[in-house]
């Protein structure tokens, strides 16, 4: 009946929530969502992001790591997180002058502890995998309201990768008849979407382009125990080692075709242990360290996009979201790259917070989930069909 209710409407309102490689906060957006598909209009209501306890944040990061993720750990997380999203969501509701009742549904990301898009040989069949936890269960239960979660595993399922996600959500909300355009977020990891003018659903093209915040904040964490290079003062005051990124860049991942995708496996503890000591070899200072990594986040998109762009014309405007778009110097460093041919704003230009882009995408592809409608494009993630995503609990 509460589905059937909720298929009858055109008009909903919608909390996204989401919570990204750095472990540092739950995002919930609260939006108002008209129609679905590529008629989809969106008003976002009000945004909101909850801190995560350090305790916390560490007991995920713990638990990503395949050493010390246990079982046990892990469910205990899973509902400790569902819980806390569930709070979350709360909290943005009461701040937009909501109740829970007048919310029709909530599109949970959930935290990712690992993701494995790449085959891996288990009892002798090919496997790929990817978790995401904050049970679900818990969020409807606790707040009322139907809820869809859990959204990547139907992508991998039809051979995709799982990840990107969030182009379809760029297509929606960016698409230009007459420009070509890239969508560029800046979380944990950076992940580009380029949209060529005038495109259809199968010529977007997306994937991850490298690290994005996660290795500067790594070394932000070990070298000054700070979480992060605010404004990029730490990288302004120091020297960028162009042979360091270089040698980065000489990994296997950045020379890989999309669609592709990466996090913490790749570029998390272990690199960035890797990259101090390389580091040190070179004769870098703490502060060489942070410009050196920001330059690597710069040049690991600019050059994503000139690699595997699907625009046969120059890119004429990059529209830029999530934490990194905060980093004074990391932009100044993408604008240096992609040169004045281009033009640089922020997806608030657009009428969507560069902040809240992400959580946002998980209210819309709850959305398209509850209309039916497919939430993944194969040009992003490889899947061999587009396909609808995610799982329904009821309160």
């Amino acid at each position: 009946m509460q589905l059937s209710r909720l298929l009858q409407k055109r008009q909903k309102v919608v909390v996204g929530l989401m919570s990204g490689t750095s472990a540092d906060a739950i995002d919930a957006a609260v939006c108002r969502i008209t129609a679905a598909g590529e008629g989809m209009r969106l008003r976002l209501l009000k945004f909101r992001s909850q801190p995560l306890p350090q305790s916390v944040r560490r007991e995920i990061l713990a638990c990503s790591s395949p050493p010390r993720g246990r079982v046990d750990r892990i469910c205990r997380l899973n509902f400790l997180l569902g819980e806390l999203f569930a709070e979350a969501a709360l909290a943005a509701i009461a701040e937009a002058g909501l109740t829970p009742a007048e919310v029709d549904l909530i599109g949970s990301h959930g935290q990712t502890i690992h993701h494995l898009p790449v085959p891996y040989e288990v009892c002798g069949r090919l496997v790929t995998g990817t978790l995401q936890i904050g049970e679900p269960a818990v969020l409807a239960k606790r707040t009322g309201i139907v809820t869809v979660a859990d959204f990547r595993p139907a992508d991998m399922a039809v051979g995709g990768q799982g990840a990107p996600l969030v182009p379809y959500v760029d297509y929606l909300l960016f698409r230009s008849p007459t420009e070509h355009r890239c969508l560029l977020n800046i979380g944990g990891i950076a992940n580009v979407t380029l949209l060529p003018a005038g495109c259809s659903p199968s010529e977007v093209l997306a994937f991850d382009t490298g690290p994005g915040n996660m290795v500067i904040d790594g070394l932000m964490r070990r070298l000054f125990a700070r979480p992060m290079d605010r404004n990029g003062e730490v990288a302004a005051k120091g020297r960028c080692d162009d042979v360091l990124v270089r040698e980065v860049l000489a990994r296997p991942f950045f020379a890989r075709v999309p669609p592709k995708s990466t996090g913490r496996e790749e570029f998390g503890e272990e690199f960035i242990r890797w990259f101090i000591a390389r580091a040190m070899e070179r004769g870098l200072s703490k502060g060489d360290m942070v410009a050196t990594a920001t330059a690597l986040t710069a040049a690991n998109v600019q050059e994503a996009v000139v690699r595997h762009g699907a625009c046969a014309q120059p890119l004429h405007r990059l529209i830029v979201s999530g934490g990194g778009a905060n980093n004074r110097t990391l932009m100044e460093m993408i604008a240096a790259r992609f040169g004045p041919g281009t033009i640089i704003e922020r997806s608030d230009a657009h009428g969507i917070p560069g902040e809240a882009k992400e959580a946002i995408c998980f209210a819309v592809l709850a959305n398209e989930t509850l209309a039916g409608q497919p939430g993944n494009l194969p040009g992003a993630t490889g899947a061999r069909e587009r396909t609808v995503l995610g799982k329904i609990c009821l309160p």
